[in-house]
């Protein structure tokens, strides 16, 4: 039985793994909507209780799932400490608290890490290979973008002090290069709140300049990200096994042992 639950609630591969993984996702969204929900005001108090009530269900549900995942894999350890063991306390701990402490209400965003649960049913799918190459992309990237972003930070530093000098005198809203530094990010990522602007001809000319500059700076990370995929080679077709000790997934078709711990696998 033990076996059985295991392929279901870690595998997409059966028909009971697909039906489980769309329980799940449905009862993840149904939980954040009574998230959101509960933080309207005016509220009714039927309302109030239906919200409190499905809340319960749902968390009883989870705190049934997380008891079964435990049970069933063979290093319940491993599980309990790895970063979707922790989602998973995460997504039912801020309503057993609330039983004991009063004022609870700052759990809400504890509550709303439920939503972080769905890509452990969308890495159990068959584009794991593809949102791995894109994971492997993005730490290929990380130097570059690394340098990038610290070219950027000496930019808007060198910008906002540059428009400090030029703008202060007049009192258009530049009064310290803190600031300053503030109004250069917000322009040269062309967000532009507006609730600082330059006055003075040659400070609307460089504010010119660096929303035109934002524009082909944005387009460099995701051409460095877009680079490392292309040199990517595809590789075999990967399933939705799990190995039941180390918990490693992304195991090759037709694989019988994992590659990390020589386990046999489902």
């Amino acid at each position: 039985m033990k076996k059985r639950l295991y392929e279901i609630i870690f595998e997409a591969d059966t028909r009971g793994g697909r039906l489980f993984d769309l329980v799940l996702i449905f009862l993840i969204f149904a939980s954040i909507v009574i998230v959101m929900l509960e933080s309207v005001p005016g509220n009714s108090e039927q309302m109030t209780m239906w919200l409190q009530d499905a809340e319960w269900v749902i968390t009883i549900l989870f705190t049934i799932e997380y008891i079964l995942r435990i049970w069933v894999v063979q290093k319940p350890f491993a599980y309990i400490f790895s970063f979707y063991g922790i989602i998973d306390l995460l997504a039912i701990l801020p309503s057993y608290i609330g039983l004991f402490v009063a004022g609870t209400h700052m759990f809400i965003i504890l509550r709303s890490l439920r939503l972080l649960r769905v890509f452990r049913v969308l890495k159990l799918t068959r584009y794991v290979q593809e949102s791995s190459k894109l994971w492997q992309a993005l730490r290929a990237s990380g130097k570059k973008i690394s340098v990038f972003l610290f070219f950027i930070l000496i930019l808007v530093t060198i910008l906002g002090t540059v428009m400090y000098i030029i703008e202060n005198p007049y009192n258009s809203g530049f009064s310290s290069i803190p600031r300053s530094v503030y109004w250069a990010i917000v322009t040269l990522t062309t967000v532009g709140y507006g609730d600082i602007a330059p006055v003075t001809v040659v400070g609307q000319f460089l504010a010119s300049v660096i929303m035109i500059l934002g524009y082909s700076i944005i387009a460099v990370p995701t051409g460095i990200v877009t680079s490392e995929m292309a040199q990517k080679k595809s590789g075999t077709s990967s399933n939705t096994q799990v190995c039941p000790r180390c918990l490693k997934d992304d195991h090759q078709d037709g694989a019988v042992y994992c590659s990390r711990c020589g386990e046999k696998l489902n």
